[in-house]
């Protein structure tokens, strides 16, 4: 059965919304965030301080894409107004290794007893800070700072040893709203 649906998002006082052809623009003050919503048969349009996703004669299939573009849609406008941060905790038990960031990659050295720096980068939306033993990501792309949080695990991944001796490397303790 085939349904008219609409869907208000409030963006609140201090963001703005704007929709140039399929990209949906939001500013706030801790950042911007665009984002292209694309699709044949569901519209995207701000008015009086709300994004409106609308679909006419929606199928499941639409009410599953109408979802998720609300989703996209809240998480943007909860970025701009308060930016999302996860956690990585740094673990050095065999060799004692240093992390510092340059410019726009993070660099770890001395991983493992290696010779050669592993080094990662990461977007301009986002921005990475060490304090301690514990790297902080922040940024108001939920989907940016969630990346580069996953890159960073990932880049000191352990192979060939015995994963419960050899705890080198740093994980994620804390997602955006959520803790691990």
């Amino acid at each position: 059965m085939k349904n008219d649906l609409k869907v208000e998002i409030a963006t609140g006082e201090k963001v703005q919304a704007e929709v140039v052809g399929t990209i949906l623009k939001v500013k706030g003050p801790k950042g911007e965030v665009e984002r292209n919503f694309a699709h044949p048969k569901i519209k995207v349009a701000v008015a009086s301080g709300k994004v409106i996703i609308s679909s006419s004669k929606a199928t499941k299939k639409e009410k599953k894409i109408l979802g998720a573009f609300e989703a996209h849609i809240q998480n943007m406008v909860n970025g701009v107004a308060e930016p999302f941060v996860y956690k990585l905790k740094i673990c050095s038990g065999h060799f004692p290794m240093s992390v510092s960031v340059s410019g726009r990659e993070v660099v770890i050295k001395n991983f493992l007893g290696e010779t050669v720096p592993r080094r990662v980068g990461f977007s301009a939306g986002v921005d990475v800070k060490i304090n301690g033993t514990e790297i902080i990501v922040t940024g108001a792309d939920r989907e940016l700072a969630g990346q580069t949080a996953a890159k960073i695990e990932n880049l000191c991944r352990i192979t060939n040893r015995d994963r419960r001796i050899f705890q080198d490397g740093c994980y994620i303790t804390m997602k955006a709203g959520k803790r691990i």
